[in-house]
């Protein structure tokens, strides 16, 4: 299945015309107080709503919370889609950047560069430094109630 035949082409408009906005992350007292895309996100806010939208639940957290958490998420070797992946200069989680694996070597992500929603391979990502290390994959654990 091509990434054009999976989410990013259920994924409603609204959500390709997100502007960037670096000070809304989960947990911002802004976010709190006017939740939703409309105003902007950065990637981790972005990411989680998408999931949010295909009925994933991903808990607040910023990137090194989420590479640790072993709660709601858990490290897979092999992305599928829908699973979020995180990229950082270096090997450090604190402060990664925050994609959702679309297939097909294909990453969906609010990008700071551009401003707004794009979709970038692979080696998209390895071409700019602040994201040249892939740190890897996780899913969320989507619980029985």
């Amino acid at each position: 299945m091509s990434a054009s035949e999976g989410f990013l082409g259920r994924l409603p408009d609204p959500y390709w015309n997100v502007p960037y906005r670096g000070a809304r992350f989960p947990g911002s007292a802004d976010v709190t107080a006017r939740p939703g895309l409309a105003l902007g996100a950065n990637c981790q806010l972005f990411a989680y709503a998408v999931l949010g939208h295909f009925g994933l639940t991903a808990p607040p957290l910023r990137s090194s919370e989420l590479w640790q958490d072993t709660a709601a998420t858990v490290h897979v070797p092999v992305p599928r889609p829908l699973d979020l992946v995180l990229f950082n200069a270096d090997e450090d989680s604190y402060g990664a950047h925050v994609g959702v694996w679309a297939g097909d070597d294909a990453v969906l992500h609010l990008c700071a560069e551009l401003g707004r929603p794009v979709v970038w391979s692979l080696a998209d990502f390895a071409e700019r430094d602040p994201y040249r290390v892939l740190l890897g994959a996780k899913r969320v654990v989507v619980r029985e109630r």
